[in-house]
C-alpha cells in the first residue's frame, strides 16, 4: 500500500501533511479500508499515481484529464484557502517587482518559466491567459517546480510565471527571494488539484475518510497546508477543462 500529498508537500508542511494523513489514516480505518503508516515521499508521481494499491495521493488537473481519467478513482477536491469558488483555484502570472511592464500586451514574446509541461496551473493555464489576451510568449524555461520558477524570475533568468495561487501564498510565506516578485494577474479558475485512488478503490468511503480527517486537523496545520475542506467536483467538470493545442 502506498499514499502520498505531493503537490503542496515542502519542508514547512511536512508535519502539517503527515498529521493529516495520521488523522486520514484512522478515518480510514474506522472504514474498514488499510493505509499505510507514512506517506511516501521521493518517489515520482506518476509511479504514484499509478500504482495498483494507492491508497490516496493528489494529482494535478491536466494528467488526470488527458492520462489517469479512467485508470484511477477521483476521490475528491479540496477547499483552499483562496479567493474564488470552493473546489477551484487559479494561477498568479508573477513578474519581477522591479518589471514596469503592467499588462499583458507588454509581456508578448515574454520568457516563461514553467515548472512541468504536465501542470495545470503553470503550463495550461498561462497559455490560455495569453491566448485570451491575444499574445504568445517566446521560448520557455523549464524549471521543475513552482518554487524553482519563481525563483528564475526572481533571477532574472525568466519574465514571468505561472504559480498554483496556493503554491505562491507559501512562497511568499516561507522563501527569501518573495519580496523580488509581484502578481501582475490571475489565471481563469479551474477545479483544484483532485484526489485520487487505485481503480476499484471505494472511492465514496474514502472520501469520508478524507473529510473527517480535514475537519479534525488543527486550524494551524489548516493554515500551513491552506486546507478549508474537502468538497466533490466531478470528472465531466475537470474534462471540459480545455487544453491548448501546445500543451499536448
Amino acid at each position: 500500500m502506498i499514499a502520498g500529498l505531493p503537490m503542496y508537500d515542502r519542508p514547512d508542511t511536512f508535519g502539517a501533511n503527515d498529521r493529516l494523513w495520521n488523522l486520514a489514516r484512522e478515518a480510514l480505518a474506522d472504514r474498514g479500508i488499510a493505509a499505510p503508516e507514512r506517506l511516501t515521499r521521493g518517489i515520482d508521481t506518476w509511479t504514484l499515481w499509478l500504482r495498483p494499491d494507492l491508497v490516496l495521493a493528489q494529482t494535478c488537473g491536466l494528467p488526470y484529464r488527458t492520462a489517469l481519467q479512467g485508470k484511477v478513482e477521483l476521490v475528491a477536491t479540496p477547499v483552499l484557502d483562496l479567493h474564488c469558488e470552493p473546489g477551484f483555484y487559479f494561477s498568479e502570472i508573477v513578474v519581477r517587482t522591479d518589471d514596469v511592464r503592467s499588462t499583458p500586451a507588454e509581456f508578448a514574446g515574454a520568457r516563461l518559466a514553467v515548472n512541468d509541461r504536465c501542470s495545470q496551473s503553470g503550463w495550461t493555464a498561462p497559455l490560455e491567459w495569453a491566448a485570451r489576451n491575444g499574445i504568445g510568449f517566446g521560448n520557455t524555461m523549464l524549471t521543475g517546480s513552482h518554487f524553482d520558477s519563481s525563483l528564475a524570475v526572481a533571477k532574472g533568468d525568466a519574465d514571468l510565471a505561472a504559480l498554483d495561487a496556493l503554491s505562491w501564498k507559501m512562497i511568499e510565506r516561507w522563501d527569501a527571494h518573495a519580496p523580488n516578485l509581484r502578481v501582475m494577474d490571475r489565471t481563469s479558475p479551474t477545479p483544484a488539484l483532485p484526489y485520487i485512488s487505485a481503480a476499484g478503490s471505494d472511492s465514496d468511503l474514502i472520501r469520508q475518510a478524507l473529510r473527517d480527517a480535514v475537519a479534525d486537523l488543527r486550524p494551524e496545520d489548516r493554515l500551513s497546508v491552506g486546507l478549508k475542506g474537502i468538497t466533490w467536483v466531478s470528472a465531466e467538470r475537470y474534462l471540459e477543462v480545455a487544453t491548448p493545442p501546445q500543451a499536448n
